[in-house]
C-alpha cells in the first residue's frame, strides 16, 4: 500500500477577521495533497483571495490553525509563488530582467539568472519578445511573463487570484490551456481563485464553492476530467454538466439555500 503524502495546505477550524471587522471565514476546513489543483469559485466577498492570502503569508489569521508544507505559511515562502490577476510587471525592466528579478533577489548568479530567465520565457512561448518592455506587450503576454517569473523559483506551490480574469475569452482560454501544459512539466501544486464556472472546471480536479457573510465551504465538487485536458472537452456533453453542476452550486449560494 502507498503511503499517502501529508497535505501541502491544511486548514482547521480556521476564523479570520480584519480587526474588529466581521467574521471574514469561518470554520474553514480544507486539506490540499500534493499535485492538486484546487479552484476556490464563490460570490464576492465569500473570502476567495483572503484564502491565498493567508497561504502565503501575506495576511494572519484570527483563530484555528493553517500549515503550508509542514510548517507556518510564513517560513514555507520559499516553496511557493503568487500570480495576481495584474501581471505586476516592473515597467522599466524588460520581460527577461522581470523574469530574472526573483532570481538575482535570491543572489543567483548573473549568468544563471539570465539563462534559467531566457529557459522559462521559450516555456511560455516569449523568448522572441524577451526584450521588450510591458508597454509593448498585449495583455496575455504580459500574464505569460508573470507565470514565467514565478515558475523560475520552482515553487512546490502556485497560488493563483483570478489571474486571466481581465482577459478575452479566446487568451483565456487557451492559457487555461497552457498552465496545465506547464504543470505538466512542473507538477506543482495550485490553488486558483476565479469567477469562471468553465475555467475551474476545465482546470480543476476539486472545486470548492464558497458561500459569504461569513465566507465558508459551500461544497466540494471533485473534476474526473483525465490530464492531459485538451481544447475539444469543452464541448462535450460531460463538460456542460459538470459546468452545470457548479453553477447549480452557486446559485444555491446566491439564493441562500444549503445543499
Amino acid at each position: 500500500m502507498i503511503p499517502r503524502l501529508p497535505p501541502i495546505v491544511e486548514f482547521t477550524a480556521l476564523q479570520k477577521r480584519y480587526g474588529d471587522g466581521p467574521v471574514v471565514l469561518a470554520d474553514f476546513n480544507l486539506a490540499v495533497a500534493p499535485g492538486e489543483f484546487v479552484s476556490l469559485i464563490g460570490p464576492s466577498g465569500c473570502g476567495k483571495s483572503t484564502v491565498l492570502k493567508l497561504v502565503s503569508g501575506l495576511s494572519p489569521w484570527t483563530q484555528g490553525e493553517l500549515t503550508v508544507a509542514g510548517t507556518k505559511p510564513r517560513l514555507a515562502r520559499d516553496r511557493q509563488a503568487f500570480i495576481f490577476q495584474d501581471a505586476t510587471l516592473l515597467p522599466w525592466l524588460t520581460a527577461q530582467l522581470n523574469v530574472e528579478l526573483p532570481l538575482q533577489l535570491r543572489g543567483m548568479a548573473p549568468a544563471e539568472c539570465t539563462a534559467k530567465a531566457r529557459q522559462m520565457l521559450a516555456l511560455v512561448g516569449l523568448e522572441a519578445v524577451r526584450d521588450y518592455y510591458p508597454r509593448q506587450l498585449s495583455g496575455g503576454m504580459k500574464m505569460r511573463v508573470s507565470i514565467a517569473r514565478a515558475l523560475t523559483l520552482a515553487p512546490q506551490l502556485l497560488l493563483l487570484d483570478e489571474p486571466f480574469g481581465a482577459l478575452d475569452e479566446m487568451t483565456r482560454n487557451r492559457l487555461n490551456e497552457e498552465l496545465l501544459a506547464l504543470r505538466a512539466r512542473s507538477m506543482f501544486t495550485a490553488l486558483f481563485v476565479t469567477h469562471s464556472v468553465a475555467e475551474a472546471v476545465f482546470l480543476s480536479n476539486r472545486i470548492l464553492v464558497m458561500a459569504a457573510h461569513p465566507g465558508r465551504l459551500h461544497a466540494e465538487v471533485k473534476v474526473d476530467f483525465p490530464y492531459p485536458r485538451q481544447p475539444e472537452l469543452r464541448g462535450s456533453a460531460e463538460f456542460q454538466a459538470k459546468v452545470n453542476e457548479v453553477s447549480r452550486l452557486l446559485h444555491q449560494v446566491e439564493e441562500g439555500s444549503t445543499v
